[in-house]
């Protein structure tokens, strides 16, 4: 693919990635029959899907227990600023709602799992022609590997945002703020932020819508 042709099939634009993953799962497959791995993983990918789906989101990829999802591609190429903040609000709506679906629950009917979820909210190069998931995929840039990192450094069971994310989203998400990171790759510090719930939306506004 020569750079004119990619220059025509792709485009920058404003997204939020999620990242998801299940807290100790080396250690709990290594104690398992591969069909009992398959077993959980369907399970799993299972509730992190509809979730992310009804939140607007795209699921991008698996890897692994990781999943990652994407939020805002469907949108214009220059979203306003409230087209940036819904879709973001939506993705921390997700990863809220993805723990709550699992938490207490047996996946496969019998392995109870604890996840983190991080999240990042940036510039990236999205391609129109690579679907995922029946919409826009294949996202490229550093704000993947943001969601991805801080996903890693995320307490148990909890969700946790960057600074761009809780930016866009202050008012539709109530946060607490936690003690910065050191993440491999950045220079300083990374600053991070706590997801507790949805803020009250005003009537007639649904997080859900704008994905």
């Amino acid at each position: 693919m020569n750079g004119t042709t990619a220059g025509l099939r792709c485009r920058r634009q404003t997204v939020t990635v999620l990242f998801v993953d299940i807290v100790g799962f080396t250690s709990l497959v290594d104690e398992l029959d591969c069909s009992d791995v398959r077993d959980l993983q369907v399970d799993y990918f299972s509730v992190v899907s509809d979730r992310v789906r009804a939140a607007g989101g795209i699921v991008e990829k698996f890897i692994g227990d990781a999943v990652m999802a994407v939020f805002g591609t469907t949108g214009p190429a220059a979203g306003s600023a409230e087209e940036i903040g819904c879709a973001a609000a939506s993705a921390v709506e997700a990863g809220l709602r993805v723990q709550e679906a699992l938490r207490g629950r047996l996946l496969a009917g019998r392995y109870p799992v604890l996840t983190r979820v991080g999240l990042a909210t940036g510039d990236a190069i999205v391609d129109l022609e690579e679907t995922r998931d029946g919409g826009y995929g294949m996202v490229s840039g550093s704000v993947v590997s943001t969601a991805s990192r801080l996903q890693a450094y995320a307490p148990h069971d909890t969700v946790v945002v960057c600074a761009a994310t809780r930016e866009v989203t202050d008012t539709a998400v109530a946060y607490q703020e936690m003690p910065p990171v050191s993440v491999a790759g950045k220079a300083a510090p990374v600053e991070i932020w706590r997801a507790l719930h949805p803020q009250v939306v005003p009537a007639g506004r649904s997080l859900q819508a704008c994905g």
